[in-house]
């Protein structure tokens, strides 16, 4: 993945002047943590401008950007899976790629079809496409929203894009988060278009379910998810799998391994696994026992809770959120991710999603009933794009290391969101068990793909997994930097922080970036069912088993 910046100018009597030029490179700059391989920039010298920062995976040594063709410039955020395909069956042969770069293919895919080209695209995305004959462009963001993206307006309502909030804050009058599976087509001089959801599945009703016999659902699940496995190995750089030792990451391994032992690469056939959390902790212990069973060259990480503390303020600054949920989760994710560009892997898989497709997080066992399970799952995953696809990505692109999620790719979602809740948290040896139809789908007693101890592995958020203290730590300490009169007197209305841990990382959040509050939602569990906790860690839900052991 990478990071863009666009400006589109609506004056048409403007020139865009060297020292604006190099303003613009410096807030490219403020991008270069997502792409430290190579840096490009496009200009009319008019009114538009779009950089580019690229973090190389495919196609190393070429396919730079902005991709510039017959006219058209490209500047994307993602991977394209299906460009192959795309090549011979839509756009038979017609155009010649000059790059290797996945995402080439837009840009002729554009030409025969204009802005109805992003609805075949199977990916995850943010671009700007401008279309320098019509003076017109085009911005995308993929379905569920993997990759980040935001939209701005001047006083001038002059247009800016970029993948992280930091590099247009300062220079737009309003500013909004892009919308997962929209487009914007328009012009650049008369801005009138609106942005157009383009992705409409079936799934977003939820009167739509699906059921059948457990054999039927368990084989379509397993099918569909080791295809989004397999499709996210495209790289051309070492990679390797984040495993915490929870069913959704240890599944992903399992699959991801089974693959690189028949298709060895240059690296070898054996998977890297990745963990982290602090000395003994539970996610630590699962995760151990993942590797060996799978065999992988595994990397375990220690961190301690001071090495935490340290970095939550930089977590707060580069993933762009006070939301408590997020920011405890990210802390971890965000050094793992650092000791794991140090060993020159550039691409790692991760289990994101699964939770909400699923109704993995505790608080379900509360829900009332089926019809308002399946809506809290709908919603769940309509609303990643803010907490966890945001944390997965940005807390990686810190440190230019990209992170795939097998678990949102649109086959996937379309095959398992609407099964039927009592397929997903049903009784198992006596106990409720979450997620249970995934895990039947990859238990396979003759040739297993996890010990069974992982496998029925009660659901532990991140957040938790890494060590109990760890949270509990948190909580003492933002209590004690946050004085009761402090949080009593606060003058914040918009998501009015509840707690002193809640109100230290909003003070943070403000200082780095002013009135833009509103562009970060909060993570709460459904409240509204009885007996559901407010805090948002697992282990405030009643249900929440001890993990120490296994």
């Amino acid at each position: 993945m990478c990071g863009i910046l666009a400006y589109f100018g609506v004056d048409k009597n403007q020139i865009i002047t060297e020292s604006f030029r190099s303003k613009f490179l410096e807030l490219s700059k403020l991008l270069r943590h997502r792409g430290p391989d190579w840096n490009g920039i496009y200009t009319n010298n008019k009114n538009v401008i779009i950089a580019h920062e690229r973090l190389s995976i495919i196609g190393v040594d070429n396919g730079s950007q902005p991709i510039i063709y017959d006219g058209i410039v490209l500047s994307i955020n993602g991977e394209i899976y299906n460009y192959k395909d795309l090549y011979k069956t839509v756009l038979h042969g017609k155009y010649d790629p000059t790059t290797k770069s996945d995402c080439e293919v837009i840009i002729y895919l554009y030409l025969e079809f204009g802005a109805e080209c992003v609805k075949m695209l199977d990916g995850v995305f943010s671009f700007v496409l401008y279309d320098s004959k019509k003076d017109k462009y085009l911005i995308a963001r993929d379905p569920i929203g993997v990759t980040p993206l935001y939209i701005g307006y001047t006083k001038t309502r002059d247009v800016m894009v970029a993948s992280e909030l930091k590099s247009i804050t300062t220079e737009t009058d309003e500013l909004d988060v892009f919308p997962p599976g929209h487009y914007l087509y328009d012009s650049v001089y008369n801005s009138t278009s609106s942005i157009i959801r383009y992705y409409n599945p079936r799934w977003l009703n939820h009167k739509y379910q699906i059921d059948g016999t457990e054999e039927q659902l368990c084989k379509r699940i397993n099918e569909c998810l080791t295809d989004a496995v397999h499709k996210r190995l495209m790289a051309d750089v070492p990679y390797g799998v984040l495993v915490s030792g929870g069913l959704d990451s240890s599944a992903i391994a399992a699959i991801a391994n089974r693959y690189i032992k028949s298709h060895p690469t240059q690296w070898g056939d054996r998977l890297h696994t990745f963990s982290i959390g602090l000395e003994g902790s539970p996610d630590l212990l699962a995760a151990r026992k993942v590797a060996t069973f799978l065999d992988t060259i595994h990397h375990e990480f220690h961190f301690t809770i001071q090495e935490g503390l340290d970095a939550v303020k930089d977590v707060i600054e580069k993933l762009e959120t006070y939301d408590i949920t997020t920011i405890r989760a990210s802390t971890p994710m965000y050094l793992l991710s650092r000791k794991i560009k140090a060993m020159g892997i550039k691409m790692v898989l991760s289990g994101e999603g699964a939770d909400e497709i699923f109704g993995g997080y505790l608080y379900f066992h509360k829900a009332p009933n089926g019809e308002e399970f399946h809506k809290e799952c709908i919603q769940k995953v309509c609303d990643l794009h803010t907490f966890d696809c945001l944390r997965a990505n940005k807390s990686t692109m810190s440190w230019g290391l990209e992170v795939r999620v097998p678990f949102l790719d649109k086959r996937v979602l379309e095959n398992t969101i609407p099964i039927v809740s009592d397929k997903k948290l049903r009784e198992y040896n006596g106990k409720k068990i979450e997620k249970y139809i995934l895990r039947k789908a990859f238990d396979t007693p003759d040739n297993p793909y996890l010990p069974d101890e992982i496998l029925w592995r009660q659901k532990e958020q991140f957040s938790d997994g890494v060590g109990y203290s760890w949270i509990d730590y948190l909580i003492e300490y933002t209590k004690k930097s946050i004085s009761d009169e402090e949080l009593k007197n606060s003058d914040i209305t918009y998501n009015k922080p509840k707690t002193k841990e809640g109100y230290y990382y909003r003070k943070i959040f403000d200082s780095r970036y002013p009135k833009r509050e509103k562009v970060v939602p909060l993570w709460i569990p459904k409240t509204d069912w009885d007996g559901v906790a407010e805090d948002p860690s697992g282990r405030s839900q009643t249900v929440h088993n001890d993990h120490t052991e296994l």
